[in-house]
């Protein structure tokens, strides 16, 4: 048989299952060579409401997202159709592959098979359009094609990685796409404490500088497995710790600030191959450590919060070039040893820190950069010295601090803090660092 253009489809029906593979074909009424026409005619096709029921009646002419979410969904052609009659589905969540589509012909033929066999599709990012082309052979698939690739900003998985908590620690714990928090990966690179991480490449990530018993400049890269690879021999930018990262323009990363044994505003960009730059000399912002960065609108960054010697809610934001502008007066409380991450593919958050005593508030930041009042009603323990990063592509993780603690907290990709969970693993630390990566 032959028809079918993409993955294959199983027809079932009376006990007999029949594959149909991919040549390329489709077959016109009498069964021979391809009609150009049917893929000319999809331009005509009406675009219908998202269906998330789990039965539907198809009317020709017409094309239907179908989002199988909650369920899997019976599709009914139409009873009669006429030559050149066309229909197209398409997975809008690309959940087909859990809940797929079975088609019923309605007493038709499709692809020359009568009405008492099932047609169904459960491949995730399908797309189907059909065309009838007679009784003889029926409904037939003139395009059926899986999407693979999903265009997406950020990063399915994280990973946190160092800290002390009386020892200095160099293990690793990676984050699942789905907000799990594994056990402990040995060591790698050099142990210290107060480093910062950031995506790079788009599905890598890198641990920079950081505190090995003095202000350290050496980097770790991270690979888009989650690998962590060995000490770079050759960094540049001042050895510094309690510093902050994120990243910028899609597809590279900034490390800035930090504390040298006196407060500084020196940034250093990272390629889109891990390589990171020397000082940049005029860095405008406050000079100060212990602040927090993430990413924003896509493309940008931004630094916020910190310790200059007083502790401070300024924010200064990073241009999708690297450029860091002066500082934005704080609308946030003021505090320390906070940490951020990105949520909803283009917005940020800050959270907990440390006033003078640990705090549990956070700041959402809009997909312009606008830092948000504090939100009152945040759960999750109150503590510092913790990291966080995204992962689901459209999430956040807040981890670990000060008190030592092993505790995680998870941002929705609406910027909604969750309570504790209550199972991490991994060691309990403080002054750590994490990013996303793949």
């Amino acid at each position: 048989m032959s028809g079918i253009v993409g993955s294959k489809l199983n027809i079932r029906g009376s006990g007999r299952i029949a594959k149909l593979g991919t040549d390329g074909q489709a077959l016109t009424s009498s069964g021979v060579g391809v009609t150009a026409a049917f893929e000319d005619l999809a331009g005509g096709i009406s675009w219908q409401s998202v269906v998330t029921g789990s039965t539907m009646n198809a009317v020709a002419g017409n094309g239907y997202p179908i989002d199988t979410t909650s369920n899997a969904c019976t599709i009914t052609l139409p009873a009669s159709a006429s030559n050149g009659d066309e229909i197209i589905f398409t997975d809008y969540a690309r959940n087909w592959g859990t809940n797929g589509i079975e088609i019923d012909s309605n007493g038709l033929n499709y692809q020359t098979q009568d009405d008492t066999y099932t047609v169904e599709y459960g491949t995730d990012g399908t797309t189907l359009h059909i065309v009838y082309s007679g009784a003889t052979n029926g409904w037939i698939p003139i395009e059926d094609d899986t999407v693979t690739d999903v265009p997406s900003k950020g990063n399915s998985e994280g990973i946190f990685g160092f800290g002390s908590n009386g020892s200095i620690y160099g293990v690793t714990n990676l984050v699942s796409n789905a907000g799990v928090v594994s056990s402990d990966v040995a060591a790698v690179g050099t142990v210290r404490y107060d480093p910062a991480a950031c995506s790079y490449g788009e599905d890598k990530g890198i641990f920079g500088f950081g505190n090995t018993g003095s202000a350290t400049a050496i980097t770790n890269l991270v690979s888009n497995t989650g690998v962590v690879a060995s000490d770079q021999a050759a960094t540049t930018g001042t050895a510094r710790y309690g510093l902050a990262a994120c990243s910028y323009g899609e597809d590279k990363g900034i490390f800035g600030f930090g504390n040298t044994g006196s407060v500084t505003a020196v940034t250093n960009l990272v390629s889109n191959a891990g390589v990171v730059a020397s000082d940049q000399a005029a860095v405008t912002g406050s000079a100060r450590r212990n602040l927090a960065a993430c990413s924003y609108g896509e493309d940008k960054g931004i630094f916020g919060f910190g310790y200059t010697g007083s502790n401070q809610s300024v924010t200064n934001l990073v241009s999708n070039v690297g450029v860091v502008a002066s500082d934005t007066a704080g609308v946030g409380t003021v505090r320390r040893a906070l940490a951020a991450c990105s949520y909803g593919e283009d917005k940020g958050i800050f959270g907990y820190g440390y006033t003078g005593s640990v705090v549990a508030m956070t700041n959402l930041v809009s997909n312009a950069g606008v830092v948000a009042s504090d939100q009152a009603a945040v759960t999750g323990t109150a503590r510092s010295n913790h990291a966080a990063c995204g992962y689901g592509y459209d999430k956040g993780i807040f981890g670990f601090g000060s008190p030592a603690t092993a505790v995680t907290n998870l941002v929705s990709n609406t910027g909604v803090v969750a309570s504790d969970q209550a199972a991490t693993t991994g060691t309990t630390r403080y002054g750590l660092a994490a990013c996303s990566f793949n």
